[in-house]
């Protein structure tokens, strides 16, 4: 008697990924479609040859979008999205591996790989100069506002010239790589009268000012690292005639008269003379002719 005896293969294995947990170094400024994870080291395998189908998710909060897989059927992990390190600097994906599609009735084996994506920040943001203002909670661009200052005609000042709102000064703010900033007068410097310290950023002067003509001076901000990232701020050097006394008034004391009912923006006169406006004056010997 012959006997013939099939053996059915039953699904009683799971899904093996190669590597259950793996970690990523991944640069900001990686450009979109960028292999992160190649299909090899996420390829599953499984002893009942079952076809394998994958599936991705995050389980950081707002990290959902940023990287994805080929296909149902190819889990190489791609990035879809690029990268901003203020946004966040870390995610943690799961790679789902099932022996049947997810809608199967059947029953399921499912194997489940961890990759741990680190975001390494990138130089891709010039100098700011401080102070500045994030526009609209934008964490990327700060805008600074100009720097103002003065100097008295025919007089020279050994220091370093106080500004508005505050000292030249820029920062990196890729701050995880806080490259040294070093300063330059590129425009507006007639005459060479100023200098600036390429270290420290302070202004001071080489020479007196004979002129009563402002100067609007362009100061760049340059990394050391990489002269490309650079800045640039205008400083506002106003030439004023020096002052030696305070204004003083005409009067210790002013009397005037109001009348009743008159209605706002009414002139007050001097007292004693009603048709006649108070006028309250100052005077400064500086400047004995205005």
């Amino acid at each position: 008697l012959r006997i013939l005896v099939t053996i059915l293969n039953e699904n009683d294995n799971f899904p093996v990924f190669p590597q259950p947990n793996i970690t990523r170094q991944v640069p900001e400024d990686t450009e979109v479609d960028t292999v992160i994870v190649a299909r090899e080291e996420v390829t599953a395998t499984d002893a009942d040859l079952d076809t394998i189908y994958y599936e991705l998710t995050t389980t950081v909060q707002n990290t959902d979008g940023y990287f994805a897989i080929r296909g149902l059927n190819n889990p190489e992990i791609y990035l879809q999205t690029a990268l901003d390190y203020d946004k966040f600097n870390s995610t943690t994906l799961l790679l789902y591996a099932r022996d049947k599609p997810v809608t199967s009735p059947e029953p399921t084996h499912t194997t489940t790989a961890t990759i741990t994506i680190i975001i390494k920040q990138s130089d891709t943001r010039a100098p700011w100069f401080l102070p500045c203002t994030q526009l609209h909670n934008n964490t990327s661009v700060c805008i600074s506002s100009p720097y103002s200052g003065r100097v008295n005609i025919s007089e020279m000042s050994t220091d370093p010239l106080l500004l508005e709102p505050g000292p030249i000064y820029a920062v990196d703010p890729d701050y995880t790589i806080s490259d040294r900033i070093v300063y330059r007068i590129v425009g507006g410097n007639t005459n060479e009268v100023f200098s600036v310290d390429a270290d420290t950023g302070n202004l001071t002067m080489n020479k007196i000012v004979t002129s009563l003509d402002p100067f609007l001076l362009q100061v760049m901000a340059t990394q050391v690292s990489n002269v490309r990232k650079y800045s640039v701020a205008t400083v506002e050097i106003k030439v004023i005639n020096k002052s030696n006394f305070p204004p003083y008034f005409e009067k210790e004391v002013y009397n005037g008269t109001v009348f009743v009912g008159l209605p706002q923006r009414s002139f007050v006169y001097q007292a004693g003379d009603p048709s006649t406006p108070l006028v309250i004056t100052a005077m400064d010997q500086d400047f004995p002719d205005v």
